[in-house]
């Protein structure tokens, strides 16, 4: 019987996932929508007072996405209020939703990286993620790695799809 020879993992294919870098901790949206009058309006004592009843200890450690969802005039100084009730419970804050945060947390988390260990490297950036992984983030890292790698693929090692090739030096 002949041994069985893993060609994937001889291959010297570099593979990045980045759902390994998924914020750990729960991502909460805080949507002002559910303080206004009427689905329109921002009262401010009703606001202040909705905000000293809110169970703050609940985002202990937590990742706070603040938004407002509806078509309303909403003033900067109500951002505040929030931020700084929040400040002391939560991990960090982010204006916007969900989706805003991920891309943001991506881009920065990329662009503080060094991938110069890449350098002439075929790297594949693993697809099918089990956590919604934005699409900007695939490409936030596909342009930190152009200058370093040789290839970069998308997908799994037994089924990529190309995405960059550095063309081949000729030699005179």
């Amino acid at each position: 019987m002949a041994e069985l020879i893993n060609r994937v993992a001889n291959s010297g294919l570099i593979t990045l996932n980045l759902e390994l870098d998924f914020p750990k901790e729960e991502i909460v949206v805080f949507d002002i929508k559910d303080y206004l009058f009427h689905g329109l309006i921002l009262k401010e004592k009703d606001f202040r007072t909705a905000l000293k009843e809110y169970d703050w200890d609940d985002l202990e450690g937590k990742r706070l996405c603040v938004v407002c969802t509806a078509d309303a005039i909403i003033p900067q100084w109500a951002y505040m209020l929030i931020a700084a009730y929040a400040e002391p419970k939560v991990e960090s804050m982010h204006f916007g939703d969900q989706e805003d945060f991920l891309r943001s947390y991506y881009k920065n988390l990329i662009e503080s990286r060094d991938y110069s260990e890449h350098e002439g490297g075929r790297v594949i950036i693993k697809g099918c993620s089990a956590v919604p992984v934005p699409a900007a983030a695939y490409m936030y890292l596909t342009a930190a790695l152009q200058p370093y790698a040789q290839s970069i693929m998308y997908g799994e090692p037994c089924s990529t799809v190309p995405v960059f090739k550095r063309p081949r030096k000729i030699k005179k």
